[in-house]
């Protein structure tokens, strides 16, 4: 852990005394769950009785032994939960989550649209229980419009939102994103308006209905790409990892391999030509502005081709970082876990025991402190006397 804050000893936990029911599956909705368990938040998971969420399954590589052996892919989203198995078919299930919402400041769901009215657990009936109720659907495509029916894969909407037609070299077969980029955010969407909707009580002392879907978020997501598209007026297409805005802003290949390098104004330009050693390059009237660069593209990356094939990585990160251009080498995952700035940071929990495996800590920092949840990833069912006792 990165060295605390002078005075406090414990992570802090802003969302103490907040209630979630998580009845989400999978990574979007857990990751939203995780998230405010994280800030303090005591959330229960609600899973299916003998099964439990899917990812438990989606092995290997698996933690533990024997029975409560879990994947690798529910240890990153199921940290700091407690679990019960509830059959939400069935009458006596209804009634227990329902008797759960009573006490609950959030609901988290990600089943197809219209499919939990069918057992009276819909926003409508639950917050006619309790009306402080913020629930939380997320879906593939939103609760209205002609593709509301259909179930939402992260892949599938990478697909048909747009990413992958940005994604990948020129010419070559579309490619999604090497983790679920459109479920992740969406998890991170979701949990900002569950924290706008838990402030807005404070004043309305009423919760509210959040309508998360992934088609939305990956839209959104295209940021600068759809502003090209609506601006411009031109699709943008896969490009590899040139930037459509900024040249040079790419990978680039050196004499052991291969570096980004992200020049992203006309001072870092500059500075690259002079460390080159070809100052007049910035000079040049094709290059000494980013839209002249961009005008250029080819000729000015072919150019800098030939100068980074001239030296190694490690010598060009060394160099472009005493005079402040963005340069970094390309790791890959099990060198970026043994990383110093990943050590300097605490962004890797190691495993504390047999019920406490390794994970990738919260990425924010409050006071000098990560607001990182104590408890492991749950056993199914695990909480069963202790939140269904609960009045």
């Amino acid at each position: 852990m990165n060295a605390a804050t002078p005075g406090r000893s414990t992570p802090p936990r802003p969302l103490a005394g907040v209630r979630v029911l998580d009845l989400s599956r999978v990574l979007a909705g857990p990751w939203a769950g995780q998230l405010l368990a994280d800030y303090g938040a005591e959330v229960l998971k609600v899973e299916r009785p003998g099964v439990g969420d899917d990812t438990r399954t989606w092995g290997p590589p698996w933690w533990g032994e024997g029975p409560q052996r879990v994947a690798a892919y529910f240890v990153c989203a199921n940290r700091g939960k407690r679990s019960v198995a509830i059959d939400i078919a069935s009458r006596e299930g209804i009634e227990l989550v329902r008797e759960l919402v009573r006490d609950a400041d959030v609901l988290l769901e990600n089943y197809k649209v219209g499919q939990l009215a069918k057992y009276g657990l819909d926003a409508a009936s639950l917050q006619a229980i309790n009306p402080r109720l913020i629930y939380c659907s997320i879906t593939g495509y939103g609760q209205n419009g002609p593709l509301a029916h259909k179930a939402g894969y992260d892949f599938a909407i990478q697909a048909e939102a747009g990413l992958m037609s940005i994604t990948g070299e020129p010419g070559a077969e579309p490619q999604k994103v090497g983790v679920a980029v459109t479920d992740l955010m969406t998890g991170v969407y979701a949990t900002t308006a569950i924290l706008a909707a838990l402030h807005e009580r404070h004043t309305t002392g009423r919760g509210c209905v959040i309508d998360a879907a992934l088609f939305d978020v990956q839209v959104a997501m295209l940021a600068n790409q759809a502003s090209n598209q609506l601006i411009g007026e031109r699709t943008p297409t896969r490009m590899g990892n040139a930037h459509p805005n900024i040249v040079p802003y790419q990978v680039f290949p050196t004499r052991d391999g291969h570096m980004v390098l992200a020049v992203g104004n006309d001072g870092q330009f500059a500075r690259l030509c002079e460390a080159a050693g070809f100052p007049a390059v910035s000079r040049d009237a094709r290059f000494c502005t980013n839209p002249s660069r961009v005008a250029h593209r080819a000729a000015l990356v072919e150019l800098i081709t030939q100068w980074t094939l001239r030296r190694d990585t490690a010598d060009w990160v060394h160099l472009l970082d005493q005079v402040a251009v963005p340069c970094s080498p390309i790791l890959d995952i099990a060198q970026v876990m043994a990383h110093p700035q990943v050590a300097a940071r605490g962004l890797q929990l190691p495993a504390a025991g047999p019920q406490h495996p390794p994970m990738v800590a919260n990425p924010m920092v409050l006071d000098g402190q990560r607001p990182v949840a104590d408890q492991p990833p749950p056993a199914l069912n695990a909480h069963q006397a202790q939140w269904l006792s609960l009045p």
